[in-house]
């Protein structure tokens, strides 16, 4: 296991109990159990934690019995925010580009950012991004057209948005997915 393993996994299993919500009908020590088969994914998860995304259990994949963790901090994780969707539009910026993408961090990390469906179904958990906003997924054929998509929730609603793919803001970050 990598180092800090054992501390990530007494916060993920004291976070995993604060929330049962989120993953009714699953137990801990199953997840534990999982966890310590997939070392690489304790990585990934070291890295999510690491840049305040508060991973946990969200469900479970019905075909290979794998769980599902994601993001579930309230806003847009801290540590990924002020980037632009992919690698391709920070090098295409002129001035001032953002440090880095949200492609190219989840990647790095070993997490895939949200799709809609999974970040409206994150949401159906709890209320997220209430200040915030996170990247998601973006459709090839938006994406093609220069442009990238993101969601937040507002006024009881969640909402999906476009924008420029090279935009970037200090509020905006993204929230990835991991199946271990």
């Amino acid at each position: 296991m990598a180092p800090n393993a054992n501390e990530l996994l007494e916060t993920l299993a004291t976070r995993f109990g604060k929330h049962m919500k989120r993953h009714a009908g699953i137990a801990w020590p199953d997840v534990l159990a999982r966890l310590e088969r997939h070392p690489r994914a304790l990585e990934s998860l070291q890295k999510m934690e690491a840049t305040g995304g508060e991973p946990d259990v969200i469900g479970q994949d019905p075909e290979t019995g794998g769980f599902v963790f994601a993001d579930c901090a309230a806003e847009s994780p801290a540590g990924r925010r002020s980037t632009c969707y992919d690698a391709e539009a920070r090098d295409a910026r002129k001035e001032n580009r953002p440090e880095d993408s949200a492609a190219a961090m989840a990647e790095a990390m070993g997490i895939a950012l949200l799709t809609e469906a999974q970040y409206r179904h994150l949401q159906t958990l709890g209320e997220f991004d209430l200040k915030t906003s996170s990247w998601i997924l973006t459709p090839p054929e938006v994406r093609r057209l220069g442009g990238a998509l993101f969601c937040d929730r507002r006024y009881g609603q969640v909402f999906t948005y476009h924008n420029g793919v090279q935009s970037y803001y200090a509020a905006r970050g993204f929230r990835g997915w991991l199946r271990v």
